[in-house]
């Protein structure tokens, strides 16, 4: 086993076809690899025997989650040099290769590497995986229990612990920011701007569908003066927002709900907000989800739907869901192209009247989360687990990445149902394009 960081490097780059560029520590101390660069710790052999069994981004995961792999240095620049080695299936030839058990065995250079392999992890199947791990869902997906299932895992984990992750605006949703600003400054412009696209006045039925901690229905009430319903799948979500409007005196103007937007039917609303939820719906639910929104609103009415969005795949029938996301971040959570979600909006009978893409935003967003999570590790490893902990900073530092690289986005789309006589109510410009 001596000097283990050295024989697994050589295994690892025989194995994708391509240097590692990341410097490796291995269990017994040894070092090896390009100096100057993050170093990805291995700090047991639990890690190779995950991979060895899954070797996908799960297994990986697993062995992150779990505390066997860590990073030393910046971890954006980690996760950015990683993506290098194992790349998308649509990496350009030469640059490395895919992973695959099935063919690494059957060539007998791959087949080489993976005995070294084996006989550097040890002869042992890997432990159990982390207790983070979301637990397989039984039926089908984005029934009314297994979606309150999903939600439950995601959201009911401490409302102290996402305090601490979000900051005192503890909104959970890409702010809108300009230069110079704070995190809290950001997120509130964010809800003036989805106030001031459903146009709210005093008196005016506004409906947040996924009202999380509460943020957006509070803005919306001292603010506007409007009358909010709030729903949610999530109990703590719940609890947290009723007691934040308690104490801001807004219990007259607001009313939340734990309650699937499926079961709202105390319509019509003059406005709906839906900001970060519609990622759970489902593409099988999806149509069904705008339908029913659609028929909650009054002629003329506003929709405001802020989604995150994956790019389109040539064969949409080959796309497929992240397994770390889906195994324990957002378990059927699903990500549509914009182009998509534009269609379903207008098959259920909505005019689209605006697209603003607000990508860069959600990158800025997610960085200043990161932070929060590192400036206060211990205190959030306090009231969540030291592997939700790990789950949190890796998911939002990749998404963080994903959203700079163009590979994800996020929109804004304001949608009107029309009135009979094909009136929108909308002025004639919405906004104003600049050079900035």
């Amino acid at each position: 086993m001596a000097h283990a960081a050295s024989r697994l490097t050589g295994l690892v780059e025989e194995l994708f076809g391509a240097p590692l560029p990341l410097r490796v520590r291995a269990w017994d101390g040894s070092e090896s690899g390009p100096p100057g660069t993050p170093v990805l710790v291995v700090r047991h052999r639990r890690a190779l025997r995950r991979l060895l069994w899954q070797p996908d981004e799960l297994g990986l995961v697993r062995g992150w989650v779990a505390g066997e792999l860590d990073v030393e240095g910046d971890l954006y620049t980690a996760l950015e040099l990683l993506t290098c080695v194992v790349p998308d299936d649509g990496a350009p030839a030469g640059t490395s290769r895919k992973l695959s058990w099935p063919r690494a065995l059957l060539d007998p250079g791959l087949r080489a590497a993976v005995r070294g392999l084996i006989g550097l992890a040890g002869p042992l199947p890997p432990p159990a995986p982390p207790a983070e791990e979301v637990r397989r869902r039984s039926g089908s997906s984005h029934t009314k229990r297994r979606d309150r299932q999903a939600i439950s895992h995601h959201y009911d984990v401490g409302n102290a612990f996402y305090e601490k992750v979000l900051g005192p605006s503890m909104v959970y949703s890409c702010a809108y920011w300009e230069a110079g600003g704070t995190l809290e400054e950001a997120q509130r412009a964010k809800l003036d701007l989805v106030c001031r696209k459903l146009a709210l006045r005093p008196g005016q039925r506004l409906l947040e569908v996924g009202c999380g901690w509460g943020s957006m229905a509070m803005h919306a009430a001292a603010e506007y003066g409007a009358r909010v319903t709030g729903v949610t799948l999530s109990r703590e979500q719940a609890a947290h927002a009723r007691k934040r409007i308690a104490d801001a005196g807004l219990t007259d103007l607001i009313d939340i709900r734990v309650q699937d937007y499926r079961d709202v039917d105390d319509g019509p609303y003059d406005a709906i907000s839906s900001i970060g939820m519609a990622e759970h719906v489902g593409s099988v639910r999806y149509q069904e989800y705008a339908e029913r929104l659609h028929r909650l609103l009054v002629p003329g009415g506003r929709l405001l739907n802020h989604q995150i969005a994956r790019r389109p795949e040539r064969d949409e029938s080959a796309y497929q869901v992240d397994t770390f996301i889906d195994h324990y971040v957002f378990p059927d959570g699903e990500l549509s192209p914009v182009g998509a979600t534009v269609g379903a909006l207008e098959t259920a009978g909505f005019e689209v009247r605006d697209v603003e893409s607000i990508r860069e935003h959600y990158a800025l967003t997610l960085r200043r989360w990161v932070a929060n999570l590192e400036d206060g590790w211990l205190t959030a490893v306090r009231h969540s687990s030291p592997g939700r902990a790990r789950v949190w900073r890796l998911y939002m530092a990749a998404s963080a990445l994903a959203f700079e690289c163009n590979r994800i986005g996020v929109n804004q789309i304001m949608a009107v149902k029309t009135a009979p006589n094909g009136s929108s109510g909308l002025p004639l410009r919405t906004r104003t394009w600049t050079a900035d």
